[in-house]
C-alpha cells in the first residue's frame, strides 16, 4: 500500500477535482456548440413554417396545429441542450474553484 499523509491526501483530492471541472467546461462547450441550433434544425423549422403557412392558406387546421405543435418542440429541444451545456459549465467552473480552494488550504509547510 503507498504510504499517503494528509497533505498528499489533499493534493490528490485537488488534482482529481481540477481535472474533472477542467473536463466538465470542456464538455459543456462542446455541447453548446454541437447540440444548439444547428443546420438540420433550421432546416427542419424552415419546412414547418412553410407546412403551416400552407395549412393556413388551404385552411386546414389539424395540419396548422401539428406544424405549430412541432416548432415548439424543436424550440423544447434546442433549449434543453443548451441548458445541459450551461449546466456542465456551471458545474466545472464550481469543481474548478472547489479545487483551487482546497489548494489553498493545504498546509505548504507541512510538506
Amino acid at each position: 500500500m503507498i504510504p499517503l499523509n494528509l497533505v498528499d491526501l489533499q493534493i490528490l483530492i485537488a488534482a482529481v477535482i481540477l481535472v474533472l471541472g477542467f473536463f466538465c467546461v470542456l464538455f459543456g462547450i462542446i455541447v453548446l456548440i454541437t447540440r444548439g441550433y444547428t443546420r438540420e434544425v433550421r432546416i427542419l423549422a424552415a419546412q414547418t413554417a412553410k407546412l403551416g403557412q400552407k395549412g393556413v392558406a388551404q385552411e386546414v387546421t389539424g395540419l396548422v396545429s401539428s406544424a405549430s405543435e412541432l416548432v415548439t418542440a424543436i424550440n423544447q429541444l434546442v433549449r434543453t441542450a443548451s441548458g445541459i451545456g450551461i449546466f456542465l459549465i456551471f458545474l466545472g467552473l464550481s469543481m474548478l474553484a472547489g479545487g483551487y480552494w482546497i489548494i489553498l488550504n493545504i498546509d505548504w509547510a507541512a510538506v
